[in-house]
């Protein structure tokens, strides 16, 4: 397995790529969403993993229409999720090797995430990786959110290099499209979802996790 060309950096998404939050998130809404006397399929939250929080709010608001109090809602699911957070938030598989390996080849990286800056100061910190990442497009930062390309083109223009030169990685389908539609050598690392064929014709390269990611660039590999 190859790439097709030698990146020159790499951009990482943040939620279910570096930290295993997705799962937190779920629980977080759904809870939330029960205590306000709703029930909130888990087909429901799948479709909004890396959308950004306008567009979920716009596709929750497809599905419960006026019956929901969105500011409770978010309220709830955002106090419910600082607090397991802070005690059940883990990092991916492979990325501290991953990160020791693109030291070793002097290879920048950025993190280009739907989340809010704070939320990724939080978690990088939490694990003591602020310093690992030069740079960081959050919400806010560009104009439009996953699946437009915009995340992933602000981080290479922050970077100082084409988007082709850059390898994304990516886990949700949004991501995917948002990083391809950048024209960046685009790899998916499945977490709650798995590739369907229309993604895997955007992918790179679809692989188990970090650990793969960096055998690809290793020198020898």
């Amino acid at each position: 397995m190859l790439l097709p060309r030698t990146p020159r950096a790499v951009i990482f998404d943040m939620d279910g790529v570096i930290f295993d939050t997705e799962a937190l998130y779920r629980n977080a809404l759904q809870s939330a969403a029960r205590s306000l006397g709703h029930e909130m399929p888990v087909s429901l939250y799948l479709e909004t993993i890396g959308l950004s929080g306008e567009a979920t709010r716009r596709r929750l608001g497809d599905h419960f229409g006026p019956l929901i109090d969105f500011n409770r809602l978010w309220a709830q699911a955002a106090e419910l999720f600082r607090s397991m957070s802070d005690t059940e938030l883990r990092l991916k598989p492979g990325v501290v090797e991953l990160l020791d390996v693109l030291d070793e080849l002097g290879m920048p990286r950025a993190i280009a995430t739907s989340s809010r800056r704070e939320s990724v100061q939080h978690h990088l910190m939490l694990h003591a990786l602020q310093e690992r990442f030069s740079i960081i497009v959050a919400c806010g930062d560009y104009r439009s959110g996953k699946p437009d390309p915009d995340p992933f083109l602000m981080a290479a223009m922050r970077l100082g290099l084409a988007p082709e030169l850059c390898l994304a990685l990516e886990d949700s389908y949004n991501g995917v499209r948002s990083a391809a539609s950048a024209g960046m050598m685009t790899i998916m690392v499945p977490d709650l979802l798995e590739p369907t064929e229309d993604i895997r014709g955007l992918c790179t390269h679809v692989v188990p996790d970090l650990h793969a990611v960096g055998r690809l660039l290793r020198p020898e590999g």
